[in-house]
């Protein structure tokens, strides 16, 4: 069974160079993946368009996520992962049968601690915070970057 993966986000990500990086990105990931049972990837925007900031936006995430999917909040207090850490959790998560994984990614304040009591893992990206467009590219990467090194191509070195 494979493990499909969601991006799921606040706000909506437009054309332009973050989205170009951000579609190349899943693609490489799903080609490569798709052979190791991983994947596809879709991306789940959700905007809350009053501005009712974390506790607004939780519910339309809660929306998103699939029901049994391991939730995994990017978040600064969350766990730093090497690259090769955060292959082996994924594919962790695939060897288990886990049918979804939902990387869920929260507006200008964060992640709601309603939701964020729910989640079974959370991935730093370091302590700095980075906008949510920048985030994205950086878990695609590391999506394509895992799957990389679960099927032992050269893109990752050690």
């Amino acid at each position: 069974m494979a493990l499909k993966v969601h991006i799921c986000a606040v706000g909506r990500l437009r054309s332009g160079p973050e989205r170009d990086l951000l579609d190349d990105y899943l693609t490489r990931f799903d080609r490569t993946g798709r052979a190791l049972g991983l994947g596809p990837v879709t991306v789940h925007e959700v905007e809350d368009r009053k501005n009712g900031g974390m506790s607004a936006e939780a519910p339309l995430l809660q929306g998103v996520i699939p029901k049994g999917a391991v939730i995994c909040a990017l978040d600064e207090r969350g766990k730093l992962m090497s690259s090769p850490e955060f292959a082996d959790m994924l594919g962790g998560w695939r060897d288990e049968g886990r049918g979804d994984v939902a990387f869920v990614i929260g507006g200008a304040d964060g992640i709601d601690p309603s939701l964020r009591a729910q989640v079974d893992a959370k991935l730093s990206f370091g302590k700095m915070v980075w906008p949510h467009m920048l985030a994205r590219v950086m878990l695609s990467e590391q999506l394509y970057r895992a799957a990389s090194i679960l099927a032992g191509a050269p893109y990752h070195r050690v």
